[in-house]
């Protein structure tokens, strides 16, 4: 076995990793105003002086698993107006599509247990445009695009310093770090590098008087002294390397213009060297947060590396093998994934998969959120909630999270988000997919899950509701560990299978409001999806029925089906559970077909499409002709299942039978269940050979969904003519907007009136494989639509995998579609090879929008670039 592989045996391995965060100010964790204002109670500017509550930020951050300690990088050039202690941003308030990054970084490599890591920073030699991005984004108007780094000229005449961050472990709690600081510009320019270490508040609230300290006695020496905390030193290369010390205290004069009996505080470092204030620091060389001072003049063209090591050796030479080790590690990496990427013989795919793979792994964070302690306040900091107006999470005193989660991105979504998370974990599947499992199996855990059964949505809002895909994700990451394992983990399904019931039990209970097996659930992550917000109460009595909350349902209950019966194999209670699925499944199909007397389905006929419903108080009901994506969801409720299977769990075959034969209203609106496809397969379906070709009609036509870079969240139909309706009295209407949201609907910093989005995406081309492995050369539709070109939906499946991949993948003039153009990160060497991963992706042009960072659910590349072997569920 390679040895990364042998340390992923190990927990202790990931007993420390890249779980610092990009940004903690800004957070709802953070947030102890009156109003609820999170954006506003702790700002960027502020954020240097602040000591944080519930966990740290900060550039290329380390940890561990409990951030009781952290270590990240510094820089300044002498110009900017404070040290960079960690990336730049806009506020919500401040950017004109919403909250929005403004630096320009890389994560290069990773692996499992983070034993070798690597991360790009490029940093300007001039002074960084603060007040420029704030104004000119602000300026500028939801119609207008948003205002870049590299729109600014600080990029001009390579003005920049290219500074690789680099981590190689020696053992799970022993860090070498190296950091290569490359000045691209014709000029010579300084560079400060502030290595920093500090603790993690936990002494100032109230609840204990334990304080850590950092001292030195000798230069190039910081002592480590806590408890709980192996490390022992941080050392520097350079002994003559000096040292500076302050608190990680807040400081009280600067953020509440209140006199502190304290005298050093969290901006101390940063005070000195920028406002020369000597007293800021703390000349007795001790505190709870510290850093090395790098002094750097970089000739033009020069690289100049620095190197660190934190260890728990006291040692008269840190070093002595630290290129040896660097080497093995890098090689033990490249080892690692030459075995994944086998299979996959393009260097640029290679490339592109395993910059994916990295931002997965640094996007791993240390999430603290107590929610009954923060609503109630510490007893040394008030929380003065207005509790009589809108309070968040009021109604989740249970939760307590103190883990290790898997961020959308670090930066714009600092918070996990339950249904990002499902998607993260396939990809994740593939390259540990014991970290995929303990991440689906913790947020069913009671201190996540709520006694009613609902799952936490966000920190904005637990009480909102996500599409209900973990049990989707459950299985896809059981069997892709299964094939990677050799053996099933029948206790990690069970175990999530068991909690999924309570859930299941939440969504048909809260979220069927007449009981007819027809689902709202309102925005379902697809925030400014519909004509109006899908969260709306109507004063009238009036409410909407939706095709993707009945879809997701139907999915859910299909899911929960195929995961009961892989149980039953091992043991027969669970084919009940199986029937019971099977037969909600049903009935679900069955409401999709017709609401009830004298009302408008979910499907219409006329259009060959599903849509929502909005159901009259006077028993009437309209159809909400407006097509999006979510009347392709119902798409994804399908499931086949092999006839071999059906003979190892006969009762469950006996009750099928009997349904089937004695309800034939239920069996007709299912695709032929009782007719063997190829092979002795069985296909269950809300859609029907004729629906689903039709629904591929609109779906495969260029005029309308489908886009060079995969299939758009909305009809391009509706940009010349928009769609317009009037509901409460009130008129709304919607135009297909390729890129950025038009507007301020769920915080305007999304859009799904028209881009592009990989989770979406990547459940369509699961699910034409599902469709061709029953159907197979049966079933061929015209793609694209008009072409004269008729396909089976292989190959449907696959040239939509093909035109997702493209966005990231050079074409034959060497340019990227999520670069939107920009010809220096094109074709410049120092930029064309590096990706990013954005959130969702310009519907007409390819070109990457929202958030930069968002290896979450944006990694499914990854999973799409690896061959498939002929399974299934490969």
């Amino acid at each position: 076995m390679m040895i990364e592989k042998e340390r992923m045996l190990e927990d202790q391995w990931k007993k420390w990793g890249p779980y610092v965060s990009n940004r903690q100010w800004g957070t709802v964790r953070e947030d102890y105003s009156s109003n609820g204002n999170a954006w506003g109670y702790t700002t960027y500017d502020e954020a240097i002086s602040r000591t944080y509550r519930w966990s740290e930020d900060g550039i290329a951050g380390i940890s561990d698993d409990k951030q009781r300690f952290c270590f990240a990088l510094s820089f300044w050039n002498r110009k900017d107006k404070m040290i960079k202690e960690r990336f730049f941003g806009l506020s919500n308030y401040e950017g004109n599509h919403g909250e929005d990054l403004k630096e320009i970084y890389f994560e290069l490599d990773n692996t499992p247990t983070h034993s070798y890591m690597k991360l790009l920073y490029k940093y300007p030699i001039n002074e960084f445009p603060y007040e420029d991005l704030i104004a000119e984004n602000g300026r500028r108007t939801k119609e207008d695009p948003e205002y870049e780094l590299v729109e600014t000229g600080i990029f001009d005449d390579n003005k920049y310093f290219d500074i690789f961050i680099e981590y190689a472990k020696i053992n799970h709690d022993d860090f070498l770090i190296k950091v290569t600081a490359i000045n691209r510009s014709a000029e010579k320019a300084p560079l400060v590098i502030l290595p920093t270490v500090w603790y993690r508040n936990n002494w100032s609230w109230g609840y204990g008087t334990y304080e850590p300290k950092l001292k030195s006695t000798q230069d190039g020496i910081i002592e480590v002294d806590h408890d709980s905390i192996p490390i022992k030193r941080l050392y520097a290369r350079a002994a003559e390397t000096k040292t500076l010390f302050c608190n990680n205290e807040t400081n009280s004069q600067k953020i509440h213009c209140v006199p502190s009996e304290a005298k050093f505080f969290k901006d101390g470092i940063n005070n000195f060297l920028v406002h020369g204030d000597e007293s800021a620091i703390n000349s007795e060389k001790t505190g709870t947060k510290a850093s090395f001072l790098v002094e750097a003049e970089i000739e033009a063209g020069e690289t100049q590396t620095f190197e660190f090591r934190l260890s728990p050796h006291e040692m008269e030479d840190a070093f002595f093998d630290f290129d040896e080790i660097f080497s093995l590690r890098k090689n033990e990496a490249q080892e690692f994934y030459n075995d994944l990427q086998k299979d996959v013989t393009n260097e640029d795919e290679k490339n592109v998969q395993r910059q994916a793979f990295a931002g997965l792994l640094w996007n791993k964070q240390f999430y603290h959120y107590n929610v009954s302690k923060w609503l109630c306040g510490d007893p040394k900091q008030e929380a003065p909630r207005d509790f009589d107006h809108h309070v968040r999470n009021t109604g989740w005193e249970h939760m307590q999270n103190k883990d290790i989660i898997s961020m959308p991105d670090k930066w714009e979504y600092p918070w996990f988000a339950t249904w990002d998370l499902a998607f993260h974990c396939v990809p994740f599947a593939l390259i540990d997919s014991g970290f995929a499992k303990q991440q689906l199996k913790l947020l069913t855990k009671e201190w996540y899950l709520h006694p009613n059964g609902q799952l936490p949505a966000y920190e904005w809002d637990f009480s909102d509701v996500n599409p209900p895909v973990h049990a989707w994700s459950t299985f896809r990451v059981f069997k892709i560990d299964e094939k990677i394992n050799g053996k099933a983990d029948l206790a990690f399904l069970e175990s999530v299978f068991q909690k999924l019931l309570l859930n299941f039990t939440w969504w048909v209970n809260r979220k069927d409001k007449n009981d007819n097996n027809v689902f709202g659930g309102g925005f379902l992550g697809l925030d400014n999806i519909g004509a109006f917000d899908r969260n709306m109460e109507f004063t009238n009595g009036d409410h909407l029925e939706q095709a993707d909350g009945t879809s997701w349902m139907a999915m859910f209950a299909l899911n929960m089906m195929r995961i009961s019966m892989e149980l039953a194999l091992y043991n027969p209670v669970y084919e009940d559970m199986a029937i019971k699925f099977f037969e909600h499944y049903l009935y679900i199909a069955e409401a999709m077909e017709n609401l009830g007397e004298k009302k408008n389905g979910l499907w219409n006929e006329e259009d060959g499409f599903f849509y929502d419903v909005l159901q009259l108080n006077d028993g009437d009901s309209v159809s909400l002709k407006l097509r999006s994506i979510v009347g392709l969801i119902p798409m994804f409720a399908v499931e086949i299942i092999e006839h071999e299977m059906l003979e190892k769990l006969p009762a469950f075959q006996k009750r099928m039978n009997w349904i089937l034969k004695n309800k034939p209203q239920l069996a007709n609106l299912v695709s032929h269940w009782e007719v063997e496809g190829k092979g002795g397969k069985h296909l269950m379906s809300v859609l029907r050979k004729t629906r689903l070709t039709r629904i591929l009609q609109r779906m495969a036509d260029e005029k309308e969904f489908l886009s060079d870079y995969g299939i758009r969240s909305m009809s391009k139909v509706y940009e010349e003519n928009p769609f317009t309706f009037n509901v409460d009295g009130k008129n709304f209407k919607v135009k297909y907007t390729p890129a950025e949201s038009d507007s301020s609907m769920f915080g305007g910093n999304s859009n799904w009136r028209g881009p592009i989005w990989f989770p979406i995406n990547f459940l369509i081309v699961e699910s034409l494989q599902r469709f061709h492995y029953y159907y197979g050369e049966s079933l061929q539709v015209e793609y694209p639509a008009n072409s004269g070109e008729m396909r089976n939906l292989e190959f449907v499946s696959e040239d939509l995998s093909d035109r997702l991949c493209s966005i990231f993948l050079k074409d034959e003039n060497g340019n990227r579609a999520f670069n939107g153009g920009n010809q220096l990160l094109n074709q410049d060497p120092h930029f064309k090879d590096y990706i990013q991963f954005f959130e969702y992706f310009n519907g007409d042009t390819g070109k990457g929008i929202g958030a930069s960072h968002q290896t979450g659910w944006t990694a499914t590349v990854a999973k799409l670039i690896q061959p498939r072997l002929g399974t299934l569920n490969s």
